[in-house]
């Protein structure tokens, strides 16, 4: 079990923003006081909307008009108060009972999630995980060769995959958004998918829909908490793999994948990577990350 700020989840392939604020979330917050405010006067009249600021900012960061913000943020909020509010309702009971008692503990986190008893039976912190890195930002880990998404999927239907991703973007979102809080900078999530031992033939079709399904679900539902998605490790076939994943991206995150090579390629252990785990492993990994983001 990961411990510290290390949190399990998954979310493959998530989206990442259009920008990054290199501001103090108490700057931001001020800049953007009257738009949130504005935000929040929409939000009242829905029971279940968010009090964070900082859930109502990242809706400020965007760079639609303001009436499209506004359809936006309606309409996720009729989904948290309907179709997701089981899912929002387990995260943040999640997230409170694994950061209650001092250092995180990963266990109600996995266990609260939707499906949690077929699920965590194919995906363990060896295979993804998320960590903090250097630039304070979350880091989400995921090795898509290790799942059995034939097993996996012969037990879920694409709408119970959908609804694990999407609570895990949730449980995502609610720790970014305290962490921004705390460290006055607004974190994001990177995503790291290691590629080493995806097949380029077989696998499960309706794994791969549910990816995309959650994937652009999630673009829309959580605007600026993503950062850069780094594909990593390729194999030679490397055409062959883009045509694989791409489309599961929403088109506006497509033209900005970066394919790397390098991190992770002698990580066996993906806890290996954690706070917990082993300390030059880490250390190098931090590295790597931080050299990819200069890029």
């Amino acid at each position: 079990m990961v411990k510290l700020t290390s949190i399990t989840l998954l979310l493959l392939l998530c989206t990442f923003a259009t920008c990054r604020a290199f501001s103090t979330v108490s700057t931001l917050l001020q800049d953007n006081s009257g738009k949130i405010s504005k935000l929040k006067e929409v939000a009242s009249s829905y029971p279940d909307a968010p009090s964070d600021s900082i859930y109502y900012l990242r809706y400020c960061l965007s760079d639609k008009p303001e009436d499209e913000i506004v359809s936006l943020l309606k309409s996720n909020l009729d989904w948290r108060s309907n179709e997701g509010k089981d899912i929002c309702t387990a995260a943040a009971t999640a997230v409170e009972a694994a950061s209650s008692s001092g250092p995180w503990d990963n266990t109600p986190v996995r266990e609260k999630a939707p499906h949690a008893s077929i699920v965590n039976k194919y995906i363990t912190p060896s295979q993804c995980l998320t960590t903090t890195v250097d630039s304070g930002d979350l880091c989400y880990c995921i090795r898509a060769g290790q799942i059995d998404d034939v097993a996996l999927m012969s037990e879920m239907s694409v709408d119970q995959m959908v609804e694990f991703f999407i609570y895990c973007k949730e449980v995502n979102s609610l720790v970014a958004n305290r962490i921004s809080k705390c460290s006055n900078q607004l974190v994001t999530v990177l995503t790291v998918n290691d590629l080493l031992g995806v097949k380029l033939i077989g696998g499960d079709a309706t794994f791969r829909k549910a990816l995309s399904a959650a994937s652009t679900k999630a673009n829309d539902l959580y605007p600026n908490l993503a950062g850069p998605t780094f594909l990593l490790n390729l194999p030679k076939l490397l055409g062959a793999l883009v045509k694989l994943f791409t489309p599961l991206f929403p088109a506006e995150v497509r033209a900005r994948l970066k394919f790397e090579s390098g991190p992770l390629k002698d990580v066996n252990d993906l806890v290996d990577i954690s706070p917990s785990g082993d300390k030059a492993a880490r250390a190098l990994f931090l590295k790597q990350i931080d050299d990819l983001l200069k890029k």
